[in-house]
């Protein structure tokens, strides 16, 4: 700032002033082709600093608000479900929700097959959902037992700086053997998350992450059937290891949602009719995932910073979730069957082996895999015509390993693993407790084999000669008209050459 510096005297409009001043011009421009001016906004008078935090969203509360008796589940919320996870159980003491959590190293299965040491939370990866009503008072124990210390960061909520939870900047690190105990009231409502802010890299990387959830004290609308929260995250496991890699940066091979991979992932079970809700974080090291759910489509209705008025939310089949963020999705399930939804980057659906292996997609090894079963009788190359078989080869793989895509589904090998699971709608549904089994289709709704007198029918020919075929302009590439002539335009600037 210059030694000339002067504060503006209030004859100056204030950034406030002057955006509201935009807004009310550029509303009347807006409209004006359909003649309707919107009337000017009055101007704020008070200065920014008086700015207060989150005034017109809903999902807050002022700061200071006052705690609120324990929300109780079933009377002012309908509990979550965490598929393959769990809720932190609380107890209330003088009128707060006491948890308790234990950063521990645990021995956790991804997929039958596939196992490794990570750090998690309570004797599981990721750690439990704390599940809390907004206005609540909560008071969270952390015990480390781990070798290493840490602290655990309330991401996404608004508490006091000192119960931020970042080593050495608002606290001392957690060391071993140590509890700290962390206290503050939610003042918001929404899907957040959880995890260690030491030495991150390592932390998160090995597990040390976690859902909350704070439902509204006053809801406005009808409550979900079904409210699933799933957390997404990706490790580098090698072949036969038996930790993950924490200092990977990019080949990630072990894609999972609430720490599972295909075919290890729990369904999401629901009836016909159902309001479905669900709510996903991403904790990734570096990859945002495109969530895609077959079926439906359904709109985004929050983000972690609070609800998306409903005149800003728009129809989508495939939510992405940036690295760090929430998104939380809602639809009516009125379409019966089995829904495929998983991660759309394709990489992100293939589990540990699917990484590293050569391009030998058109290779014919028929004469290499005469030659080397002289030397080794069950050998046979794999991948000329893809990834599928894997399951149904029941090969041999490595201690600790499982096949790169697969599961057994009603009809066929499912081709994919890692970032999948699957939502099974039914019309009678005896228990969400239960897994109903695979959806069988009505009559004239499965797609088969066409019979002959069906492409007799329709003119279509087996040895694919009916199909048209695309024209030779449509797939020729582009060529650039010739050059300008001398004197046709302008010329080239002197001294100009590529490549500087």
């Amino acid at each position: 700032m210059s030694a000339n510096h002067q504060v503006p005297s209030r004859s100056v409009l204030t950034r406030r002033e002057m955006l509201a001043a935009g807004a009310a011009a550029g509303s009347v421009a807006l409209f004006a082709g359909r003649a309707v001016a919107q009337p000017a906004q009055p101007q704020a008078t008070e200065p920014d600093r008086d700015f207060k935090f989150q005034p017109n969203n809903p999902a807050h509360e002022p700061a200071g608000h006052a705690p609120e008796p324990p929300g109780e589940p079933g009377k002012d919320y309908t509990p979550v479900v965490v598929p393959n996870g769990w809720t932190l159980p609380y107890r209330v003491v003088d009128g707060v929700k006491v948890f308790h959590m234990v950063a521990e190293e645990v021995e956790h299965e991804f997929a039958p097959g596939l196992k490794a040491r990570c750090w998690g939370y309570n004797g599981g990866v990721h750690g439990p959902v704390i599940e809390v009503v907004q206005g609540d008072r909560v008071r969270i124990f952390v015990t480390n037992k781990l070798t290493a210390p840490t602290t655990v960061h309330w991401h996404g909520v608004i508490i006091e700086s000192g119960m931020d939870g970042v080593g050495g900047l608002t606290q001392k690190a957690i060391l071993p053997g140590e509890t700290y105990m962390y206290e503050f009231t939610l003042r918001q409502h929404g899907t957040l998350m959880y995890h260690s802010h030491h030495d991150e890299m390592t932390q998160m990387g090995m597990g040390l992450t976690g859902l909350i959830v704070v439902h509204p004290r006053r809801t406005t609308g009808p409550r979900p059937d079904r409210d699933f929260a799933i957390m997404l995250h990706e490790w580098k496991i090698e072949v036969g290891a038996e930790r993950p890699d924490p200092n990977e940066m990019s080949d990630f091979n072990t894609l999972t949602m609430n720490a599972k991979c295909f075919p290890g992932t729990q369904p999401l079970i629901v009836k016909k009719g159902d309001r479905v809700r669900i709510r996903i974080g991403n904790l990734s090291a570096m990859d945002h995932h495109p969530i895609h759910l077959h079926g439906y489509y359904f709109v985004i209705t929050e983000t972690d910073g609070g609800v998306i008025p409903e005149s800003a939310r728009w129809p989508e089949t495939t939510v992405l979730v940036p690295v760090g963020s929430t998104r939380t999705v809602e639809f009516i399930a009125d379409n019966p069957g089995d829904w495929a939804m998983h991660c759309h980057m394709t990489h992100h659906v293939m589990n540990q082996m699917g990484h590293h292996l050569p391009n030998m997609i058109g290779v014919d090894a028929r004469g290499l895999d005469n030659k080397v079963r002289n030397l080794l009788p069950d050998y046979m190359t794999m991948g000329q015509d893809g990834m599928a078989g894997m399951t149904e080869m029941g090969m041999a793989v490595p201690p600790n390993s499982i096949p790169m895509v697969g599961g057994i589904g009603p009809y066929d090998e499912i081709t994919m693993g890692g970032m999948f699971t699957i939502l099974k709608v039914r019309e009678n549904l005896t228990s969400y407790d239960e897994d109903p089994g695979w959806y069988e289709p009505p009559p004239g709704t499965l797609s088969t084999v066409a019979t002959p007198e069906a492409l007799q029918a329709n003119s279509i020919g087996t040895d694919g000669g009916s199909a048209p075929r695309a024209p030779a302009g449509a797939m020729k590439s582009w060529v650039l008209p010739k050059p300008l002539e001398a004197g046709d335009g302008p010329a080239p600037m002197p001294g100009h050459h590529h490549g500087h």
